[in-house]
């Protein structure tokens, strides 16, 4: 799935006030005033039944995983690996021995770029990124680049945050080996055409990395139909925990690849004289890892799935289009990104105000943003600017939360008046 839909859901199907009581955090106070959390791009809040999950997993099945025969490991392992099962149907993969478990998507991608990039970019190659990547998915490259000798070239954007598709094909000849795009913007929220944009690469032969950070917690995911190489993604922008993400990838992708990693639990042998690797996940997940922050990832997934995400979708499609026509009719205030397609983000600039000091007087409003450049600073000196003001929706977010982010764009307009 690539667009939101633009019916919003019926009261009875999605009911905002309900699932806002599965999150404390949002009954916090911030300066006196109610909290508007709309900093969900950079990291999502975690409801109720994650957390008890979590918890559960603490105090009565803590352990470490595989390998042990007692009733703690086995209890934690089956818990572990069912989350695994969890994420591959998420994102609709072939087997759950594709999902890997990583820290987060900048670890997933700097898998890829160690465990397959070393392995086929070679002096004179090239690599296909666009303006819209965050830099996680920009400096991996470069430093295999870097090492191999190889080459960055970039698809451009228009003024509205979309990728030029009319000059993708001229990006492509006899030297490309791969293309690394996002989802979705981290920054303007513009959702990229990457079904069509992985067909155009594999019928030259060029696999494909989806960074996908922003798009799992927001969009309908299926990586068979999109047909991408690999996808990375992470939990804390998902309702789950920070510490934990996923790779995944094409088995016989994975197979052939080198481990990112090496020690524990990835092994098949170990002499002084050679190591034999385990079967793919286990040869990318080297020592002990994240097991809560793993099991955590399922269960919210699991509350998720409960929603639904064309639920989920097309109320955050409802806050986009709200807070859209709000902020474009205040005097001062100037968006950036207007593609046809988004998820919910928008960024914007408040005329004569430096985006550190509206995120400051934001905050003494209880509106909780995100200011600077967003790990984008190529997108920010093509947008002509140093920096941006953010404000990412989330499912649980309001109409009201819209009416409050305006109001403190007033407050601090009046401040510098």
């Amino acid at each position: 799935m690539s667009t939101l839909l633009t019916k919003p859901p019926s009261p009875a199907a999605f009911d905002v006030a309900r699932i806002r009581a599965d999150f404390p955090i949002l009954n916090l106070t911030v300066a006196g005033k109610p909290l508007v959390y709309l900093d969900n791009a950079a990291s999502s809040q975690m409801p109720q039944p994650v957390m008890d999950r979590l918890r559960r997993y603490q105090t009565s099945e803590h352990a470490n995983i595989h390998r042990a025969v007692h009733y703690l490991s086995e209890t934690a392992t089956a818990a572990y690996e069912a989350a695994r099962i969890k994420l591959q149907h998420f994102i609709n993969a072939r087997e759950a021995r594709e999902v890997i478990f990583t820290s987060g998507t900048t670890e997933s991608i700097n898998l890829v770029a160690h465990g397959w990039g070393r392995q086929n970019i070679k002096a004179g190659d090239e690599i296909i990124l666009t303006v819209l990547e965050h830099h996680s998915n920009i400096v991996p490259w470069q430093m295999l680049a870097l090492e191999k000798g190889a080459t960055i070239r970039v698809l451009p954007i228009n003024d509205a945050g979309e990728l030029l598709l009319d000059q993708y094909e001229a990006l492509f000849n006899h030297h490309t080996r791969l293309l690394s795009v996002s989802h979705v913007s981290n920054a303007l929220g513009s959702i990229n055409p990457v079904r069509q944009m992985i067909a155009f690469a594999h019928a030259r032969g060029v696999p494909v990395l989806v960074d996908g950070a922003q798009a799992a917690p927001h969009l309908a995911l299926d990586v068979q139909d999109l047909d991408c190489d690999f996808y990375a993604f992470s939990g804390h922008k998902l309702c789950g925990p920070t510490g934990i993400g996923v790779l995944y990838g094409r088995a016989a992708l994975l197979e052939a690849m080198q481990p990112f990693k090496g020690g524990g639990d990835m092994i098949h042998t170990v002499t002084f004289e050679k190591t034999t690797y385990a079967p793919i996940p286990n040869k990318f997940e080297a020592g002990t890892p994240p097991i809560a922050a793993a099991i955590g990832l399922g269960a919210a997934v699991d509350y998720v799935n409960g929603i639904g995400m064309q639920a989920i979708a097309s109320h955050e499609h409802e806050l986009l289009c709200y807070a859209t026509e709000q902020l474009a009719a205040m005097p001062g205030v100037r968006l950036l990104g207007s593609a046809q397609h988004k998820a919910a983000v928008l960024s914007f600039a408040v005329q004569g105000i430096h985006p550190h000091d509206v995120g400051t007087l934001l905050n003494q409003e209880g509106v909780a943003v995100r200011t600077g450049h967003h790990c984008a600073q190529p997108l920010m000196a093509r947008l002509g600017v140093t920096a941006t003001s953010r404000a990412s929706f989330a499912f649980y977010n309001t109409l009201a939360d819209v009416d409050a982010l305006v109001a403190g764009i007033r407050s601090v307009q009046k401040v510098f008046a």
